[in-house]
C-alpha cells in the first residue's frame, strides 16, 4: 500500500483539484468502484491470474475442497500454487497480486470517501459517499477474513521472529492518510478492525439510502443490510447476523435464481438482473478484449477460447457432488457420471462439446448470450458479488447455532421452496448442513473459504476415488494452515511496524495423500 501511496493516480479516479473543477468528477470517482472489480494487469509483469475481482474468488475456491482441477501438466494452470499450498510465502508473485488488488481497491474507495464532506454535502453526494464507505467495507471485511491468523491444528501463530500474530488482521488506510502514517501502519487486531469496518457499514447504511442510481454494480441498502449479515456472521453475532439478514431479503428486489434461470445456456450466471450485486464486463473492457484473461475464460468451461474450456476445467468435488440430492435441480450444474441417474440431463451450449468435457465439469457459469465461439461476445459476461440467496442461507446457519429446530426449519423452507421440493434435512448439525448447502450453491462465487476458515472446517481432498490431481490432495484436521494469508515482504519493507509481524509460512505444511494399494 506504501507503494500506491507514491503513485500516479489512474485516469478514472479524479483528484482533489479536478473535483473542484467539475461536478462531473465526483461522478467519476463512484464508477471508479464498480470498475475496479474489473481491473487488469495490475503487477508489473503479465500474470495470467491478475484479471480483477473475480480472480480473488477463484483464488479462495482453489483453496478449499469443492473445486479440483483437471490438470496434465499443461502449465495452463495459472492458479496451481494456491491449489496445492506451494510459494505461499511472503517473498512471492502470488502472494503479492491479493495483497496489491485489495490496497489498490482501498485507495479507489479512499478517494471517493475522501473526496465529499457529509456534512456539507448534498443528498446526489451523500448517496456517493455511502457507495464509497460500502466498498471499502467490503474490502476490509473480506482482507480481514483472508489474513487474520486463526489456530491452526500443529501449525503455531509464533512466526520466524519469535512474535505471536494470533487474530491479527490488516493495517487501517484510511482516506487522508499520509505517507508517513503509512510507512509506519501496524496489523490490527480483530477487534480494531471489526470497530472499523462497523463504523463504515453504519456510515453507508445511513447514506445510501440517497443513492439513486439503478445499476447492480453499485450496492443499495439492500446490499449493505447483507455486508452487515457477512459482517456479523464473521464474528459470531448469530442474533445481528440473522436479523440484517432477513433486512437484505426484505429490501432486494430480487428473488432466489429459478431452475431456469441456473441452467440456461444462455444467461445461466452471467445475468446482472438475478442478482443483488454484481460487476459487469463489457466488450470494450481490457481484459475482455485479452481474450483469455478474464471471467468466463477462466470460469466457463464451454468457450473454444479460454483457459477452461480447453483444460484447465473446473470441477466439481466427486464426494460433495455425490452428497447432493437427485432431487436437487443444482445438481444438473455439473456433468453426471456414466451410469448415474442424472446422465444426460446436464443442458450443454453444444451437445458434441460438452460430452468432451470430463464427468463432475461445471457448466455453471455459461458466456455471454451463450456465445462460445466469439471471445469479445462470450467475455463481455456479468458475474455476481452478492445473491439474495446468500442471506437466506446466513439466516438459517445464524438460527441454527442460536436455535437447531429453527436453522431447521429455515434451511427446509428454502431448499423446498427454491432448490429440491423433496428436501429433508436429516443431518443432526443442522450447522454444517446448512453450510454444506451453502457450499453447493455458491461454487464458484467465492465464499466457501470464509465459512471453512471461520468454522475451524477440514478440507478432505484424498480419499477413494478422489478427483483431484495428485499433489492437490491435502487432507487437513479443521482449517488449513493455508487460509492465514501471508502478507506480502514488500510491505514490511517499506512500513516499518510490518517487519516481523507477517504470518508463517504455510508451503508444504501437508503432505498430498497417497491411496495405498492391497
Amino acid at each position: 500500500m506504501t507503494g500506491c501511496i507514491e503513485e500516479t493516480l489512474p485516469t478514472q479516479i479524479a483528484t482533489d483539484d479536478q473535483l473542484a473543477s467539475s461536478a462531473k468528477a465526483t461522478e467519476a470517482l463512484l464508477w471508479a468502484m464498480p470498475a475496479y472489480f474489473n481491473t487488469y494487469q495490475i503487477l508489473p509483469s503479465r500474470q495470467d491470474y491478475d484479471w480483477g475481482y473475480g480472480s480473488l474468488m477463484h483464488i479462495r475456491d482453489v483453496m478449499t475442497e469443492d473445486m479440483p482441477i483437471v490438470y496434465s501438466g499443461s502449465g495452463y494452470d495459472w492458479y496451481d500454487s494456491w491449489e496445492t499450498n506451494k510459494n505461499q510465502g511472503d517473498g512471492y508473485m502470488i502472494t503479492q497480486y491479493h495483497w496489491w488488488y485489495y490496497y489498490k481497491f482501498v485507495q479507489t474507495a479512499n478517494n471517493m470517501i475522501g473526496a465529499v464532506n457529509a456534512e456539507a454535502a448534498n443528498s446526489l453526494q451523500l448517496g456517493y459517499l455511502g457507495a464509497g464507505h460500502a466498498f471499502r467495507a467490503l474490502a476490509y471485511l473480506e482482507m480481514a477474513q483472508m489474513y487474520e491468523f486463526l489456530p491452526v491444528e500443529g501449525f503455531s501463530s509464533v512466526n520466524s521472529s519469535g512474535n505471536d500474530v494470533l487474530n491479527l488482521t490488516v493495517p487501517i488506510v484510511r482516506e487522508g492518510m499520509t505517507e508517513e502514517e503509512a510507512r509506519n501502519n501496524p496489523r490490527v487486531t480483530r477487534e480494531v478492525m471489526a470497530e472499523f469496518i462497523l463504523e463504515d457499514l453504519n456510515k453507508a447504511e445511513e447514506y445510501i439510502v440517497n443513492l439513486k442510481e439503478a445499476s447492480k454494480t453499485l450496492p443499495h441498502q439492500d446490499v449493505v443490510y447483507g455486508l452487515k449479515a457477512r459482517y456479523y456472521m464473521w464474528l459470531g453475532d448469530y442474533a445481528n447476523a440473522k436479523t440484517y439478514a432477513r433486512k437484505a431479503i426484505d429490501a432486494s428486489s430480487v428473488a432466489p435464481m429459478t431452475e431456469a434461470q441456473c441452467l440456461s445456456t444462455t444467461k445461466g450466471f452471467n445475468d446482472l438482473s438475478c442478482w443483488m450485486w454484481g460487476s459487469q464486463l463489457k466488450a470494450e473492457d481490457a481484459q475482455v478484449k485479452s481474450g483469455i484473461i478474464t471471467w468466463t475464460s477462466w470460469m466457463s468451461n464451454e468457450t473454444k477460447y479460454g483457459y477452461s474450456g480447453q483444460e484447465p476445467y473446473l470441477m466439481i468435488n466427486r464426494a460433495t457432488y455425490e452428497r447432493i440430492s437427485n432431487t436437487d435441480f443444482r445438481k444438473k450444474m455439473w456433468k453426471a457420471p456414466s451410469g448415474s441417474l442424472l446422465e444426460g440431463q446436464t443442458p450443454f451450449i453444444n451437445k458434441e462439446f460438452g460430452e468432451s468435457l470430463p464427468v463432475y465439469a461445471s457448466v455453471k457459469f455459461r458466456p455471454n448470450e451463450g456465445n462460445m465461439d466469439v471471445s469479445n461476445v462470450g467475455n463481455a459476461s456479468a458475474f455476481p458479488v452478492m445473491r439474495v440467496e446468500e442471506m437466506y442461507f446466513i439466516e438459517a446457519e445464524a438460527a441454527a447455532h442460536l436455535d437447531a429446530a429453527e436453522g431447521k426449519r429455515l434451511l427446509e423452507t428454502f431448499m423446498k421452496s427454491y432448490r429440491d421440493p423433496q428436501y429433508v434435512c436429516s443431518n443432526s448439525d443442522v450447522v454444517e448442513e446448512a453450510v454444506f448447502q451453502k457450499r453447493v450453491e455458491f461454487w464458484g462465487e467465492g465464499l466457501t473459504f470464509f465459512d471453512v476458515k471461520r468454522l475451524n472446517m477440514s478440507v478432505t481432498r484424498g480419499y477413494p476415488g478422489t478427483n483431484f490431481f495428485d499433489t492437490a490432495r491435502l487432507n487437513t484436521n479443521g482449517r488449513p494452515a493455508w487460509m492465514n494469508m501471508s502478507v506480502v515482504r514488500q510491505e514490511s519493507d517499506n512500513n516499518a511496524a510490518l517487519v516481523g509481524f507477517g504470518n508463517p509460512d504455510p508451503t508444504d505444511f501437508y503432505i498430498p495423500w497417497v491411496e495405498t494399494k492391497e
